[in-house]
């Protein structure tokens, strides 16, 4: 039987992940935690921990701790250190829309900058008042009105945009090529 993993994002504070983790050293699996820690140019070493970390039933939320955590060191969730890079530098715009209806459905998980902004429009669209706002991302309700506030502002923007864009096109159509005259 093949195990995958839940696509469910770890709770904040939560390591009971931790047991289910194909590196957890145990008196029947003893692991040397060491091969997570090798030099650039130990590539048995790399293979030996990365051989371990595609037979983990948590191996998404390992990269995920990591990436929350700011964790730069070892070898985690299947990844090196420079694999890892770009995924830290880029994490404030991760949007996982499995991961904002998470937030939205009352569970306390690790949002990014992307994803908050986007629960946030999610909530306003939903008619969430802003207390339960404040409540689902751990802020004050001053912080979430503010918010609420900003999507109010981008809506509106956005609806100016687009009726401006509707007019210009109802404008009188360009005139041809033989329309526009000769130049002297």
């Amino acid at each position: 039987m093949h195990h995958t993993e839940s696509a469910e994002p770890r709770i904040l504070g939560d390591h009971t992940w931790h047991n289910h983790a194909a590196c957890r050293s145990t008196p029947a699996h003893p692991v040397d935690v060491e091969i997570f820690f090798p030099e650039p140019e130990e590539m048995d070493r790399i293979r030996a921990a990365k051989a371990l970390c595609a037979q983990c039933l948590v191996r998404r939320t390992c990269l995920d701790a990591a990436l929350e955590n700011v964790d730069r060191f070892g070898i985690r969730g299947g990844m090196t250190e420079e694999e890892r890079e770009p995924l830290h530098e880029n994490l404030p715009s991760r949007l996982d829309y499995g991961r904002v209806n998470t937030v939205l459905a009352g569970r306390d998980i690790h949002l990014t900058t992307a994803e908050r902004r986007s629960a946030t429009r999610a909530a306003f669209q939903a008619g969430i008042p802003a207390d339960r706002l404040a409540w689902l991302l751990k802020i004050t309700q001053e912080h979430a009105e503010k918010l609420y506030r900003q999507v109010r502002r981008e809506t509106r923007n956005r609806a100016v945009d687009e009726h401006q864009n509707n007019d210009t096109s109802w404008s009188a159509p360009a005139p041809g090529r033989d329309e526009l005259g000769t130049a002297a």
